[in-house]
């Protein structure tokens, strides 16, 4: 017995075909020429219709009757009737040639048992080489589909380590989308709160209606939310955009196609040649439908795990920025917010100081009003009793008209009642200018007690504006989950936040001092 995957060097012979000489057996039978013609007996035997029917389904190849044809002796020509010459025509062969013809035989015997010998000792040697090279073969086969099994194992525990941190990661942004989306909501009352506090201002009088700095910090306050909004909105389109599933649905997917081929391998790995279920299917090992090799197989799989780490960093990275835009976004609303009520603060001082001012002039005036009131009583009175001495005056000297003749007589009399009466006529006029001073004097002073009242009225409407309809809803102000953010203030204006945790509510509400 030669080595495994020895060369072969044994040559395989096969049984030769019988030679020419080979000559089937013909029966002489005399019965068989009976009533034939003698020559064409001749032809008629050796086309062989009696040939047996054995011979010539073993034998490998028909023998050639032209071979025959060369050895049969010269048919001599002799008259049909004469007995002698028809057994002379049917003597066709010599001993020697049918001692030639055994020996062929005997020859051709010999040859094909000794190869015969031959082919049985290579076939047994051929089959123990086959069965080592088939067990060699499964062997090593079997071993590589362990070896394939184990790095699906390993592929898939990095698969599943990589999915249950994209899951993680999944749900850690998911979170901060919440947490963004609720804080953008909570943007929405302070902004509406600013909107209205710019709404009621605008329903100030007159003069009040001013662009104070109130005005300017309540404007910047609606800048700044609505820019703080429109962060927000980005930072809540990229978590949108940065999902996270479509690497999640590759993991995944990746995971189920490791899965069934690990359950497939390890069905061809337990495999045995007792194991049922196994059979024939010709032609299979010609269909070739694999799409990959080892190299591109593993570099799959390692390109699904980078893109899935690579959209976790992206989303840890996304999900700081919305804590820190959420941290600064409140710090920014909250200093706004505060500016904004120490503005207001202000204002309302200002404008408290400036109605109990008009007040005190209102009152000054209103004093003013009665005393020129009872000036101009005390005008009308003079102006009235003037009347009467003019009235005497002007009765003497229309009666001194009447004096007869030279009785008519310029005297000191006469020039002293004209005097009189041109000075109580002067006196009247001058009391009724100063009567005309007074009244007009009275009148602007009217006038001033209805401009302060007027003032003192768009000066109340003012503070009700700014300090109920403003400052009574800028009490509250929308904090971080989970937080109160208590105001308190002192009267120079200034205020202070403390920040108390809590489980139920976003919301807080404290009295702001005045």
């Amino acid at each position: 017995v030669e080595l495994l995957d020895s060369r072969m060097k044994t040559i395989y012979t096969r049984p030769r075909t019988a030679g020419s000489n080979f000559l089937p057996a013909i029966s002489a039978m005399a019965s068989s020429y009976r009533g034939q013609n003698p020559l064409n007996s001749v032809t008629h035997s050796l086309i062989m219709p009696w040939r047996p029917n054995t011979y010539y389904k073993v034998a490998s190849m028909v023998p050639s009757l032209a071979s025959f044809s060369k050895n049969v002796p010269e048919v001599i020509q002799a008259k049909p009737h004469s007995p002698s010459n028809r057994m002379v025509l049917f003597t066709r062969y010599s001993p020697q040639d049918w001692h030639l013809s055994n020996q062929n035989n005997y020859r051709e015997s010999e040859s094909s048992r000794h190869s015969a010998v031959r082919l049985r000792v290579d076939t047994a040697r051929l089959i123990q080489d086959k069965e080592q090279i088939t067990r060699k073969i499964q062997s090593e086969t079997s071993k590589n589909l362990g070896e394939r099994v184990s790095d699906i194992v390993y592929w898939k525990s990095e698969l599943t380590h990589e999915t249950d941190q994209v899951i993680r990661e999944i749900h850690a942004l998911t979170e901060a989308k919440k947490r963004l989306e609720r804080s953008l909501a909570e943007t929405e009352s302070p902004l509406q709160v600013a909107q209205e506090c710019l709404y009621h201002r605008e329903k100030r009088m007159g003069i009040d209606l001013v662009h104070d700095d109130v005005e300017k910090l309540l404007l910047k306050e609606v800048d700044c939310i609505k820019s703080c909004q429109e962060r927000m909105r980005r930072h809540l389109n990229r978590t949108i955009t940065q999902s996270n599933r479509a690497a999640q649905h590759e993991l995944e997917r990746d995971l189920s196609d490791k899965s069934m081929a690990q359950r497939i391998d390890d069905k061809c790995h337990q495999l045995r040649n007792t194991s049922d279920g196994i059979s024939y299917y010709r032609g299979v090992e010609r269909v070739d439908a694999t799409i990959s090799v080892p190299e591109s197989w593993a570099k799959f799989t390692d390109d699904n795990v980078l893109r899935s780490q690579s959209e976790r960093s992206t989303s840890a990275k996304l999900r700081d920025d919305i804590e820190n835009l959420l941290n600064a976004t409140s710090n920014e609303l909250w200093s706004q917010f505060n500016a904004v009520n120490v503005s207001f603060t202000h204002r309302i001082s200002e404008t408290a100081n400036a109605k109990n001012k008009l007040q005190t002039h209102l009152a000054k005036t209103l004093q003013e009003i009665f005393q020129t009131e009872m000036t101009i009583q005390g005008i009308k009175r003079a102006i009235k009793d003037k009347e009467a001495p003019l009235k005497v005056a002007q009765t003497r000297l229309d009666e001194r008209t009447r004096r007869p003749n030279v009785e008519l007589c310029r005297d000191p009399v006469q020039h002293r009642l004209v005097n009189e009466v041109w000075t109580l006529d002067t006196s009247i006029q001058t009391l009724q200018q100063r009567l005309e001073e007074a009244e007009d004097m009275l009148q602007m002073l009217v006038h001033t007690k209805a401009a302060l009242e007027y003032d003192l009225s768009i000066k109340a409407n003012s503070l009700f504006v700014d300090q109920e309809k403003c400052m009574g809803m800028r009490k509250t102000f929308p904090s971080s989950p989970h937080q109160f953010i208590i105001i308190s203030g002192g009267g120079n204006g200034e205020f202070s936040a403390t920040i108390i945790e809590v489980e139920s509510t976003n919301y807080f509400q404290s009295n702001l001092c005045k």
